[in-house]
C-alpha cells in the first residue's frame, strides 16, 4: 500500500467514528438505545460501534460509486 491509501483509510475510519458516534448521540435518545458508560462493555458500546461500523460502510461504498 501507498502512503496515500493508507492516509486516505486513516481518514475515512476518523469520519465513520466521528459520524458513528454523532448518530449515537442524536437518535440514542430518540429510540431510547442503551446508554454506554465509559470504560465498560456494555450493550451501549455494541451499538455505538455498530453505528461507525455502518457509517464507515457508507463512506466506503460511496467512494466506490465515485
Amino acid at each position: 500500500m501507498s502512503k496515500p491509501s493508507v492516509l486516505l483509510n486513516l481518514i475515512q475510519a476518523l469520519f465513520a467514528i466521528i459520524l458513528g458516534n454523532l448518530a449515537y448521540f442524536f437518535i440514542g435518545p430518540a429510540f431510547h438505545l442503551p446508554a454506554h458508560r465509559p470504560f465498560q462493555f456494555d450493550w451501549g458500546l455494541i451499538v455505538d460501534f455498530w453505528f461507525c461500523a455502518v457509517a464507515y460502510g457508507l463512506i466506503r461504498t460511496a467512494r466506490r460509486w465515485k
